[in-house]
């Protein structure tokens, strides 16, 4: 039950209860902070920010660059699966039409160890690795020149994991057929 007078909910059910702020945090995986703003501007209202509390992407550039280059990773492999019959064919069989798989950003990585080096001009950007886009094995011998980079995912129907915000933040890859 909710009660706009108390301003609260309860579930008799599972013994949930709380505030809106509360239900978005929970149910949303929100921040308070998130929540609140959410909040407000499904009402149309905005939240003031306090002087030098605002994140602006300059002020985490980390955070930013890992976002872009998850973002463009997305694209690139939504771009592959315009070329990959195999795949294709896979999402048809499985009942899932050009329309759905444009609405969830669905795409293919293909087959091969360096596939990303294309959509990437340095593939050796630590920012790929962090992000899980590419794994580095270091030589056994410790010899740096010898470390082996290669992309996580290979010949995979790729599904782009998106945060509350729509963001790009992770990739599920599903094998095609025995893989």
């Amino acid at each position: 039950t909710v009660s706009p007078q108390k301003q609260f909910y309860h579930c008799f059910g599972c013994g949930a209860h709380g505030t809106a702020i509360g239900f978005m945090m929970e149910y949303a995986g929100m921040g308070f902070v998130d929540a609140v703003k959410d909040l407000a501007g499904r009402t149309g209202m905005q939240v003031p920010e306090e002087e030098g509390r605002r994140r602006e992407p300059h002020e985490g550039p980390r955070t930013v660059d890992l976002a872009e280059v998850m973002a463009k990773a997305a694209a690139w492999y939504r771009e592959q699966l315009k070329h990959a019959p195999k795949a294709i064919d896979y999402l048809k069989r499985r009942g899932l039409t050009g329309e759905i798989c444009k609405t969830f950003g669905i795409g293919y990585a293909p087959d091969g160890w360096r596939n990303l080096a294309s959509a990437f001009a340095h593939y050796d950007d630590p920012l790929l690795e962090e992000s899980g886009l590419v794994i580095v094995k270091p030589a056994e011998d410790g010899n740096e020149a010898e470390t082996k980079r290669y992309d996580r995912f290979r010949d995979r129907i790729m599904f782009p994991i998106r945060s509350v915000q729509g963001e790009v933040i992770g990739f599920g890859g599903r094998v095609i057929d025995q893989g």
